[in-house]
């Protein structure tokens, strides 16, 4: 029998600095900036020049791709956009308990493949935010970000985001 994972804990061993480094970045700091609204406390984790977000409108065809986010401003606007949505509702009542907690459930980030100053991350959500009415909003999709070690710490230089999660 398999233990119960837990999704405040960093999956990663002690020694893996790297690895360590990149969850806590994309894990608890995007979770919790997202949850509270705060651009200002992930800010510092994306590369600016030559960012870009491509949008996989959760269609498993490439041709439905966009070039969502040529740009750091452009995903920052949206990013901010769905977090005020995301408050709003909390603010209101939307949620049954704390959604934070299903978001953390619902987030597994267990790949990351490094390859010198470069790394590639899988993100994946899969889980359910129960709300106040008896429903629930799904999570299920997942974002392949691409990380660079700047300046001796990781940051996002982009990412192909709100693919469909294919469950293996």
């Amino acid at each position: 029998m398999t233990a119960e994972r837990d999704p405040f804990k960093n999956p990663f061993p002690e020694g893996d600095s790297d690895r360590r480094a990149i969850w806590e970045m994309l894990v608890p700091r995007d979770i919790d900036a997202f949850v509270s609204a705060d651009w200002a406390s992930v800010a510092g984790d994306f590369i600016a020049a030559n960012f870009t977000g491509i949008s996989g409108n959760f269609q498993g065809e490439p041709d439905g791709y966009t070039l969502a986010f040529p740009t750091l401003d452009a995903y920052r606007t949206e990013w901010l956009r769905q977090a005020a949505e995301f408050g709003a509702a909390r603010a209101a009542g939307a949620f049954a308990g704390d959604p934070r907690a299903g978001i953390y459930a619902a987030t597994r980030l267990e790949v990351i493949e490094i390859t010198g100053e470069a790394a590639m991350v899988r993100k994946k959500f899969d889980g359910r935010l129960a709300k106040a009415d008896g429903s629930f909003d799904r999570m299920n999709w997942q974002t392949l970000y691409i990380c660079r070690k700047e300046g001796g710490r990781w940051k996002i230089a982009g990412f192909v985001g709100y693919l469909p999660h294919i469950k293996e």
